[in-house]
Parts: structure tokens; sequence; C-alpha cells
């Protein structure tokens, strides 16, 4: 399964991300995507799965959950916009993850691009930093990778030029 891995788009989408898009199997959007017409530009072209992010509406706020878990393969996935990272989850993420730790747990909010293990916890922590121009990160950013089975394999940074 081919994951293309958005955040914090911020109401901006344009052809790079979508030819990525093309090219994914899935597309998992960590929140704050500012509009509906993002959400709509992703869904025609591959299964999008997301949560909303803190500056997303209630139109947005009706289609996806804060708090989203799932089995993709063989791999238990965990999504919350506001998650924090290892060592300083949100109060939400510490929660969730003391509940059932996930093989893989995936934040944004940060506009930070972090790939980090968190041994404690025995999981992989994703935030591809942000794909739109608003916020104070200069890069825009997102990721893809495989998950083959049990297996997180192939991750890929891609960063999309200054904002």
């Amino acid at each position: 399964m081919k994951i293309l891995l958005l955040s914090d788009s911020h109401s901006y989408i344009d052809d790079r991300i979508l030819d990525y898009a093309e090219k994914a199997d899935e597309i998992w959007h960590c929140g704050d995507f500012g509009n509906l017409e993002v959400i709509e530009k992703l869904e025609k072209i591959k299964p999008l799965r997301g949560v909303y992010g803190n500056i997303d509406g209630t139109e947005i706020r009706k289609i996806f959950p804060e708090v989203l878990r799932f089995r993709c393969e063989e791999v238990d996935v965990l999504m919350i916009h506001i998650g924090g990272y290892p060592g300083r989850y949100s109060p939400l993420a510490k929660k969730e993850i003391a509940e059932k730790a996930p093989k893989l747990f995936i934040s944004g909010h940060s506009h930070i691009l972090k790939a980090m293990n968190d041994a404690k916890n025995n999981l992989l922590h994703l935030n591809p930093g942000a794909v739109g121009k608003v916020g104070w990160h200069q890069m825009r950013t997102m990721m893809r990778f495989e998950i083959n089975a049990e297996n997180i394999e192939n991750l890929e940074v891609i960063e999309l030029g200054k904002k």
C-alpha cells in the first residue's frame, strides 16, 4: 500500500501535490485542511483518510474525526492533529497511546517534519510538516511511504519548495 501523507494544507493545494497523490494508493491528511476544496480535490484522486485540525470548521469536523484509529494491512495506525511527539505527547495522544499503543502514530499541527522511533511505546511517529503556504515553516513538505504487511518501508520526505 503506497501512502501519501499530508498535513496543514491551510486551504492550499497545487498540481504538484495532486501529481504525487495520483501515484499513491491512499492519501492520509493529518488535519488543518482549511476548506472543503482541498478535500474534494484529493478525494477525486484516491481514497482519503484524515482527522480535523484546530483551524478546521464545522463542515470539516462533520466529515473527519478528531482521533482516527485504523488498520492498514497489518499496521495499527493512530492519527491526531495535535499529537506532539515522543517524550512530549499531547494529553489526548498520551491517553490514546496508553490505552493501546499503535505501530504508527501520525500527527501534524507543528509544521515541523519529524520521523522518530518511540522505543518506550514501540512505535514510529511521523509528522509530515506542512504542505500549505500559511504558517511559520519555510519549506513545504509531505511524506510518502509503503506499508507491506506489518512493515513500514521506503519512507521519503518530499520538499515542495519555499512557501
